[in-house]
């Protein structure tokens, strides 16, 4: 009786997550993340090793739990109002984990805490913080790739993510930034580092110390194809033979670990294999859970938890977003003031990875004279569970670009009726060229400059308009001379008070007329050119 209701709570609770755990199972089937099939049954091991010592320490129910409950209920009821999948998806393992402590208590969880602590790696990342991550690493990897090349003998420039071999250029793209052997191997560092018997900092070690050898062991495949890359051509740098490259160096990440662990052993005095606690216990730490237990009030309570949260899914299953009518991009003109101005297109591929509803890219020059601005509008008529505009914060830099100055600014007299609007200013350098940029965020009648800032308006707004409509602006000009960046800024500020009204009228405001989102506005908002 005990164990099929426990087990009649946890179906409630897949269902009550069904649209999160759907959209989790979805990035799984990315490179980055496709060892997460793997992490329930890894759990479940770690789980099963601990069970003699779980039965040893005792375990009764727990009010605890139900607190824990609780609050995972309340983030899940945010996360599906705002529409934000990585707060439900860590809302179901709060819930997950307070289920387990009602039925066990805080002493017993104490014993099989890396069980659960494993499942926070079927998470993904929130999209913002793993495109910073990824424009992060792509420069680290470049950086120690060229100088592992110059070891080995051979000149080399780097501009950027762009390794200069003389002859041939080799792009260290969004793919080679190590994610797709950083998070699998501190999946595989966390496994290690429970099973291994030793102290505490030499766990941490072991887990912790899979990051570098990920930087290290990606930077050395970027060198390596570098090298063959010099020797055979390009074809070096592509099809099978890259993937091999792949594989040889994620095995070599996991030898390493496993001779840090060797090295571990060793100073103990231990072979390895005795180092690892890995024995499954008898099949009679597998029965006899349940037997004889009632429900007591914590579990009775929690379950009800579980109920709640399921008619909340329910409900909150019909709730439409309201996506207010915008004025298309295509029609942004191209004369403002004494600027003219001619479309440019973003690649299917750049439009696959943004996923934005509308956008406009125009280059202008000046009828007065040869100065020129590129301004860039990203519009999403959605920002519900993730699509939202990429900053070029993130991006940028990914792209090659340092920042040399970076910080917020006030743009006097740009509004109509004169208001000043914040911006993000930038200066970046790539070799000798140099860009000023000027970008921020309109969100539903808001100039906003912070990112984080920009998703709590979302999340917000989500919840008190049912909207999350809202656009990344970005216009940029080449500074010719560090002495010329005063007149690159007036450039762009007098470029703006010229541009704004007419981005008032294409982005929706506050007070912006909505319409009923449809099903596949919800869904996800296809790519379209202007």
């Amino acid at each position: 009786m005990y164990a099929a209701v426990l087990a009649l709570g946890i179906v409630v609770l897949l269902f009550t997550f069904r649209s999160g755990l759907k959209e989790m199972e979805r990035v799984w089937g990315t490179p980055e993340y496709s060892y997460a099939y793997l992490i329930p049954f890894l759990s479940f091991y770690v789980l099963a090793i601990r069970l003699g010592a779980l039965r040893a320490a005792g375990y009764a129910e727990s009010w605890a739990g139900v607190w824990v409950v609780a609050v995972g209920l309340l983030a899940f009821a945010f996360g599906e109002l705002s529409a934000i999948y990585a707060i439900v998806q860590y809302a179901f393992l709060l819930m997950l984990w307070g289920l387990v402590i009602t039925v066990i208590g805080v002493s017993g969880t104490r014993v099989i805490w890396a069980a659960l602590a494993f499942l926070i790696f079927l998470v993904p990342l929130p999209n913002f913080i793993q495109i910073s991550l990824s424009s992060g690493l792509q420069l680290v990897s470049s950086e120690l790739g060229t100088l592992m090349i110059r070891l080995m003998g051979l000149p080399v420039f780097l501009e950027g993510n762009v390794i200069d071999l003389g002859t041939y250029k080799l792009q260290v793209v969004e793919a080679c930034n190590g994610l797709r052997y950083l998070f699998p191997l501190m999946s595989f560092g966390f496994l290690c580092a429970v099973v291994f018997r030793g102290p505490v900092w030499q766990r941490w070690l072991i887990f912790l110390s899979s990051v570098p050898i990920t930087i290290v062991m990606n930077s050395f495949r970027i060198a390596v194809t570098g090298v063959l890359v010099n020797r055979w051509g390009t074809q070096a740098a592509e099809g099978f033979l890259h993937y091999f490259e792949g594989w040889v160096i994620f095995s070599a990440c996991l030898l390493l670990m496993f001779g840090e662990m060797a090295l571990l052993a060793k100073v103990a005095g231990k072979p390895l294999i005795e180092v690892f606690d890995v024995d499954l216990p008898p099949m009679s730490d597998f029965q006899g859970w349940f037997a004889g237990r009632s429900l007591g009030g914590p579990v009775i309570a929690a379950l009800l938890l579980l109920v709640g949260g399921a008619v909340i899914s329910v409900l909150l299953a019909g709730r439409q977003e309201k996506v207010p009518e915008h004025v298309s991009l295509g029609t942004f003109p191209l004369s403002v003031g004494e600027w003219r101005g001619t479309e440019r297109q973003i690649g299917d591929a750049e439009l696959d990875v943004l996923k934005l509803t509308d956008y406009t890219m125009i280059g202008y020059s000046s009828a007065r004279d040869a100065s020129s601005v590129e301004l860039y509008v990203a519009y999403y008529d959605s920002q519900r569970k993730g699509t939202s505009a990429h900053s070029p914060r993130a991006c940028l830099p990914g792209s090659g670009w340092r920042f040399d100055e970076f910080d917020q600014v006030s743009l006097p007299d740009v509004q109509a009726d004169g208001a000043p609007i914040p911006v993000n200013r930038v200066l970046m350098s790539m070799g000798e060229e140099r860009l000023l940029v000027y970008y921020w965020f309109m969100q539903r009648g808001r100039n906003v400059t912070s990112e984080y800032a920009a998703k709590w308006y979302i999340f917000w707004d989500s919840v008190t308009r049912q909207r999350t409509d809202g656009a990344l602006v970005r216009v940029i000009t080449s500074v010719d001379d560090a002495s010329r960046v005063p007149e690159a800024d007036a450039r762009l500020t007098g470029f703006l008070r010229e541009v704004y009204p007419t981005l008032y009228y294409h982005i929706p405001q506050a007070d912006a007329v909505p319409r009923r989102s449809s099903p596949a506005d919800v869904l996800g908002p296809s790519s379209a050119s202007p």
